[in-house]
């Protein structure tokens, strides 16, 4: 029988709002339990911090422009996540009596350029380490990208263990709607297959965030289905992006896309466009098969009717599976750090267009 590990994994999403965390006990193969889930939010400080840096970072020349600025807010994002470790610990331990002996730090991403081979997440997972005194993972995507891979996604493997393991009838697909949307195909005879669709949460996110007072989203779609889509906007951009080589890549990040075709629009309206545009992007790249969603995008619930109406299919939320779809990322992290761990692969192929099956991360081994 495999050895099972205790492993805490750590997911800071694009929307930059704070840190999922999710301990989860595995065999780094078929065996997963989920022990626990939570949230921690940043301070409005460091969520306005990462949001302005991110909005300065567009190409590698900037990382090195913007180095001092990075290095502070490093350090703050990663004495946030060490906070979140204590927290988690002495809520294992009070359940349990064991201890965590994996963290998987996937960081911030601020910057991801896959056609350069690079992807930059703020994270000192040395620092994180010796603050905990844990074994810490973290680099996921690098060897991915070393190896020919688009360094996303890496969910996938995991979406194929929660599929088995609720024994569904396959083929059955897995739609992530995070800042970015993607989507894991596990196909009739078991075999996964995955890719970046496009704009999940972002440009919505961002348009709330820019054009209101105080809201950084739109809370179940209200604000986009009060809205009126323009759509000799919404026509001419989407023809213009199907046109435009940003479709054709494989992986994207959010700065692939831009708000200034919906600039002068009314807060609604420019939401409903966004959402109507997000929606004909995710409609055009998901599989026929039965379909679950997570992510806080299936909690917008306009774009989920956008897009049902558009592949003229049912979304089933992933919660209705007894899954939390507001942690699936960071119980994959927490997997993908045990199966770094035991030099298992974690990306494939099928899955980010890697040369081979590859293994990623990195291990900081506790003082």
């Amino acid at each position: 029988m495999n050895k099972s590990y205790y492993s805490l994994g750590l997911m800071s999403g694009t929307s930059g709002d704070g840190i999922d965390a999710s301990i989860a006990i595995s065999d780094g193969q078929k065996k997963l339990d989920i022990i626990d889930n939570i949230y921690e939010g940043y301070s409005n400080d460091i969520y306005g911090e990462f949001h302005e840096l991110k909005g300065k970072i567009h190409k590698l020349e900037d990382i090195e422009k913007f180095s001092k600025e990075l290095k502070d807010l490093e350090r703050k994002l990663t004495l946030n996540n060490s906070n979140t470790v204590e927290v988690m610990k002495d809520r294992l331990f009070k359940k349990t009596h064991k201890k965590i002996d994996l963290v998987g730090f996937h960081g911030q991403t601020i910057l991801h350029l896959p056609e350069k081979k690079f992807s930059l997440q703020l994270g000192d997972a040395k620092l994180l380490s010796q603050i905990t005194n844990t074994k810490v993972v973290y680099k996921f995507r690098e060897n991915d990208l070393k190896n020919g891979g688009q360094g996303a996604p890496l969910a996938p493997i995991f979406h194929q263990l929660l599929i088995n393991n609720k024994n569904l009838k396959l083929p059955t697909a897995i739609l992530n709607l995070g800042g970015i949307a993607n989507i894991t195909l596990v196909d009739k005879n078991n075999k996964i297959s995955s890719l970046d669709i496009g704009p999940g949460n972002c440009l919505i996110d961002n348009w709330v965030r820019l054009n209101s007072k105080n809201l950084f989203f739109d809370e179940g779609g209200k604000i986009a289905r009060a809205g009126k889509i323009n759509k000799i906007i919404l026509n001419q951009t989407l023809e213009n992006f199907y046109d435009n080589q940003i479709s054709k890549k494989k992986s994207f990040d959010t700065k692939d896309f831009d708000l200034s075709f919906v600039r002068g629009l009314s807060l609604e309206d420019g939401a409903a466009t966004l959402t109507e545009f997000t929606a004909d992007i995710c409609s055009k790249k998901i599989f026929n098969s039965k379909l679950y969603v997570c992510g806080g995008g299936r909690k917008n619930n306009y774009l989920i009717e956008r897009i049902e109406k558009k592949i003229n299919n049912k979304i089933y939320a992933i919660d209705t599976l007894g899954i939390n779809g507001d942690f699936v990322e960071s119980q994959a992290f927490a997997y993908l750090a045990i199966r770094s761990y035991l030099n298992l692969p974690i990306s494939f192929p099928e899955t980010t267009g890697c040369d081979k099956p590859c293994t990623g991360g990195e291990l900081v081994e506790k003082n």
